[in-house]
């Protein structure tokens, strides 16, 4: 049935009955079946339970993975040789850290199919059909091409159909087409593009008012919510920017490992050393430059930031888009529901001949009643008029009919007593854009029209204004006049519509708003709607825009309002010319990737008139300008591009399900500010990552020294492999997870976002980790180790067991020397520039409780029996200890003077010292 889909509203019902091999009385119960079977269920396609194994698979094999895998099999291969040394201990601790990132990026990634579950949603489970001349209610699953679908008022359509039938019959496409405007259906041959087609029902949509009769031409993935679904399905979501990163330090650090784990063991075998002392020694080498805590630290600080970003009401589904938030270079933002409210409303009643605003309470009054005598809404709960009838909520029914109703609510009172007396409504009349009613008292009867000013121009006799006491008779200069009036007032972006009136003596006899009276119109006025931008969004704007972020309008609406709306919301400024700014869906399908790159670079900034499709060509163009793209939606037709961007971003009170399960971030609040406060955080997240990075790396290097040392000269070990590892899965991880926790530094929001080329593991941290604070304590805590071991009568070349308690006190002293220093160390990483004391220490709650945590632990290790026989350490005296401190000093004061030097430096060099997230 899918050849013919393309031209189905172009043919005549004769033909869209042979095409589809239908009738009017419908299919057979039989014909109905076999269809069934060969065209499957009309619902959406789960995911394949194969690829949730290949991804949990995937997950398992990545670089490293593999590595502490490979890791822990030498540590149990250790323990089968030498039993007793705690390598088994080690094995499985390698091996529990690898399991738990597995599965959490599983998770994660799981999480992302959900989406298509919630698209099955927006399919009614019941339906209304017309099968063998009866009409009879069936599962929607059971739909098929052909079917006869009965349409009322209120239903959620099933399935994509044609009308042969349609009796004022309104619906609501905005979760297919983005747009917030309702569409008037007839039944008849139409021509133009298929979503825009007078003559089509699609999936998902619904009816706002009315009856319909059409025949389904598509069911499932053939139809156009199908499309998007697959859409959506086939698109692959981008590696988040943090994501790269941590790859590619995985990978760096892995090979350094890896590397020098095998050049020293082919060193220790060739210096003639025993195999296993080569293999504890590769394992101590591999251990000792893997950050093993790193990654599930990164994962913690994450969790932590998107629970602080959950407090400013954004729901961060998926760990990475934390930092993304702080990475996006541009924010590609929908205009219904995202910056305006997807509700129409009144924003100005303008008198027709001066233009101005009419102020005088009787014509607003007389203006808004005839509107609402033309108008045609129900209630939709029952509720006591004195307690609940100022509730916008009670009325439904066209948007445009519902903002009549709630202006004339709110300026004069109940419209209860005006529409009880409105005795007949004429509907909307879609070829001459007009609508009536009739109203009818003790005192008057009157005939209302509001609708095009084009279609009531020719009718008007008089024009009401409010600088004449008295009504003034119409001739061509007063009307070109009305002319002028109302095409200033559209040109604002406003959706304008004329209303007026006049006394019958007898009601028009036909049911056609047609038959009023061909002159004799008295014009009221013109009514200006808008659907209102949010009053937080330009401020929110604003702030990205100081930030460097780029805040781009994609949308499906007319050129017109986007372009009005970007101006409201400063996307565009008011005084900024719209050459080369805007760019139309048609215009954007015909020219190449190239073209729309040149046209990004020139500043386009809004996009009108788009589909589905092309939103995903914008997002796939700043891509290729390796720009970070967030986008923002709430639709159904959102839900691709929300899943293709680097951040997808649904809103959570008036998205739909589809668009807050496609998207990493949702706006629990759909305030368009929260944003701005996503993005703070995530460059701050960014920021306390390269912090908590430089802080764990620096104690890779006096846990390598030692292994270099035992290899090439004739002294002890100072590090055992389990004491390493207490380090890098105990220590510091508390330590770590508190600079997690920091807050912005003050300029975080001043400076441009991060660009491709700064890497979170940078040759600056990298030179800062390992040749400046890892050099310093290597230096130091290989000192204390020394000084322990000739006060204990050890000399220079002379063997030492590692039962012996001298040993044990050298290797006790070396730890708890590393582990203090990495206090001083952490103190310093608080700040890019400061000594990190003048942040305040106390205000990091969780950063305190970590240092308490050190220094109980390094007393432990020297002091209390329990640590000290699993650690195979021994105690020292008190004043050694104390030397031990005088590391905090010392690491914090060559930090703070090298941190002031480079800052000197900066400032001969013309440069700011301050640099948000920059570490080195």
């Amino acid at each position: 049935m899918t050849e013919t889909s393309e031209q189905i509203h172009e043919v005549s019902d004769e033909e869209l009955f042979r095409l589809l091999r239908s009738a009017p009385e419908g299919l057979s119960r039989i014909d109905a079946q076999t269809r069934r079977n060969e065209v499957g269920p009309n619902r959406l396609k789960s995911a394949s339970r194969a690829r949730w194994i290949k991804s949990l698979v995937r997950h398992f094999v990545n670089l490293f993975s593999l590595l502490l895998d490979l890791a822990a099999i030498f540590c149990f291969i250790a323990e089968s040789i030498q039993p007793g040394e705690g390598m088994q201990i080690l094995g499985c601790a390698l091996l529990g850290v690898s399991i738990l990132n597995a599965m959490f990026a599983f998770m994660q990634e799981m999480r992302a199919e959900r989406a298509m579950e919630e698209l099955r949603k927006f399919l009614p489970q019941q339906v209304h059909v017309r099968r063998s001349n009866e009409a009879s209610r069936i599962p929607a699953e059971d739909l098929v091409p052909g079917d006869i679908l009965l349409l009322g008022e209120g239903d959620r359509i099933a399935a994509d159909a044609r009308l042969i039938e349609s009796e004022d019959l309104l619906v609501n496409n905005a979760t297919l087409t983005g747009e917030s405007r309702s569409e008037a259906l007839r039944a008849g041959r139409a021509t133009g593009p298929v979503l825009d087609s007078p003559n089509l029902v699609f999936a998902g949509c619904t009816v706002l008012r009315g009856q319909g009769v059409g025949v389904v031409f598509a069911t499932g993935h053939d139809t156009e919510l199908g499309k998007i679904a697959e859409l959506s399905r086939e698109t692959s979501r981008p590696l988040s920017p943090i994501q790269r990163e941590t790859a590619r330090m995985v990978r760096i650090l892995t090979l350094i490992a890896v590397l020098m784990g095998t050049a020293f063991f082919l060193y220790g075998i060739a210096s003639g050393r025993s195999l296993w002392i080569n293999l504890v020694f590769m394992l101590g080498i591999i251990v000792a430059n893997v950050p093993e805590g790193l990654l599930p630290t990164f994962t913690l600080a994450l969790s932590m930031a998107s629970l602080r970003m959950a407090r400013r009401q954004v729901l961060v589904k998926n760990l990475e888009t934390v930092e993304s938030l702080g990475s996006l270079h541009v924010i590609c933002t929908d205009k219904t529901g995202t910056l305006t409210r997807n509700e129409l409303a009144i924003v100005d009643l303008v008198d027709p001949l001066y233009g101005g605003t009419i102020t005088d309470p009787k014509l607003e009054e007389d203006l808004l009643k005839a509107a609402l005598i033309a108008s045609q809404v129900r209630v939709e709960t029952q509720s006591n008029s004195q307690t609940n009838s100022d509730k916008a909520s009670e009325w439904s029914g066209d948007p445009l009919d519902v903002a009549v109703v709630n202006q004339y609510q709110q300026r004069f009172g109940s419209p209860m007593a005006i529409l009880s007396q409105t005795r007949r409504h004429f509907p909307f009349d879609v070829q001459k854009r007009r609508e009536a009613g009739i109203f009818q008292s003790d005192r008057e009867e009157l005939f209302t029209i509001k609708g095009a000013w084009e279609s009531l121009r020719p009718r008007i006799a008089k024009i009401r204004s409010g600088r004449s006491p008295s009504d003034i008779d119409s001739n061509e200069d007063h009307l070109a006049t009305c002319d002028a009036v109302f095409h200033q007032v559209a040109s604002r972006g406003h959706r304008v519509i004329a209303v007026a009136s006049v006394r019958l003596d007898d009601a028009p006899s036909s049911g056609n708003a047609a038959d009023a009276p061909k002159r004799g119109l008295v014009l009221h006025g013109f009514v200006a709607l808008d659907d209102p931008i949010r009053e937080e969004v330009p401020s929110a704007v604003a702030r990205c825009q100081a930030a460097g972020i780029r805040v781009l309008m994609v949308t499906g609406d007319h050129p017109t309002t986007a372009e009005a709306v970007a101006r409201n919301c400063h996307i565009l400024r008011p005084d900024e010319s719209s050459d080369n700014k805007i760019l139309l869906g048609a215009e954007l399908q015909s020219i190449s990737d190239q073209q729309l790159s040149d046209r990004l670079r020139e500043g386009c900034v809004i996009f009108a008139r788009t589909t589905p499709e092309q939103k995903l060509k914008i997002v796939s163009a700043f891509m290729r300008l390796e720009q970070v793209v967030g986008m923002t939606g709430d639709g159904v037709n959102d839900a691709p591009a929300l899943k293709a961007a680097h951040v997808g971003i649904a809103m959570g009170a008036s998205g739909t399900d589809v668009a807050r399960e496609a998207a990493d971030v949702v706006l629990l609040d759909d305030n368009f500010a929260s944003i701005a406060a996503g993005v703070e955080e995530g460059r701050a997240v960014f920021a306390n990552m390269q912090k908590f990075t430089t802080y764990v790396l620096a104690s890779n290097v006096p846990e390598i020294v030692p292994f270099l040392l035992f290899i090439a000269l004739p002294v002890p070990l100072a590090l055992t492999v389990i004491q390493i590892l207490c380090i890098d899965l105990g220590t510091d991880l508390l330590p770590a997870i508190g600079l997690g926790q920091e807050p912005p530094e003050n300029d975080v929001m001043e400076c441009p976002p991060r660009q491709a080329h700064q890497r979170l593991l940078s040759p600056a941290i990298m030179k800062t980790a390992y040749l400046f604070l890892g050099v310093i304590q290597a230096g130091y805590s290989l000192l204390m180790f020394f000084l322990v071991l000739y006060l204990g009568g050890w000399r220079w070349g002379e063997s030492l067991d590692q039962s012996e308690p001298l040993y044990r006190s050298a290797t006790g002293i070396t730890l708890a020397t590393i582990i203090l220093m990495q206090i001083g160390n952490v103190i310093g990483r608080r700040s890019t520039w400061g000594s990190g004391l003048d942040r305040g220490l106390l205000r990091n709650h969780l950063l305190m409780v970590g240092i308490l945590t050190e220094i109980v632990f390094s007393w432990a290790i020297l002091y209390f029996p329990p640590v000290q026989a699993v650690l195979k350490t021994g105690p020292v005296p008190g004043y050694v200890y104390g030397l031990a401190w005088l590391g905090i000093p010392l690491i914090l004061v060559l930090d703070w003077s090298r941190k002031q030097r480079r800052a000197s430096e900066r400032v001969t060099n013309g440069q700011s010292p301050q640099l948000a997230g920059t570490i080195g």
